[in-house]
């Protein structure tokens, strides 16, 4: 299992943990950041640096924030809105800098249907 992070963290992004991060797992979309479940190292460096407390080891995410454990692995495993492929394992991203979109959970989070 890896961090996740959860939706308190839509329309903040402090980046906080991104400074942290040993090995740079931490990337952006557009309203949300997302750990990368197979680059994390499990160090737990990111959690205490959130102010808003979004970030989670996966076995401690409470019940009502459950469905961004698989949000964060989809965003790096589906085709984004705008892109033509998966960004799978971007190797850090301090190298893919902004991804500047969000998987539709979070895209559309917050909004009245």
């Amino acid at each position: 299992m890896a961090y996740v992070i959860l939706g308190t963290c839509i329309d903040t992004m402090d980046r906080s943990c991104v400074e942290v991060c040993p090995v740079d797992c931490i990337y952006e979309g557009e309203r949300k950041l997302y750990v990368q479940p197979e680059e994390c190292v499990d160090c737990g460096a990111c959690e205490p640096a959130c102010p808003v407390e979004a970030i989670k080891y996966s076995d401690d995410v409470p019940e009502d924030g459950r469905e961004f454990i698989a949000d964060n692995a989809r965003f790096f495993t589906e085709t984004l809105p705008g892109r033509d492929a998966p960004l799978g394992l971007p190797g850090g991203s301090r190298d893919t800098g902004v991804i500047g979109v969000d998987t539709p959970l979070v895209a559309g989070y917050g909004q009245s249907t």
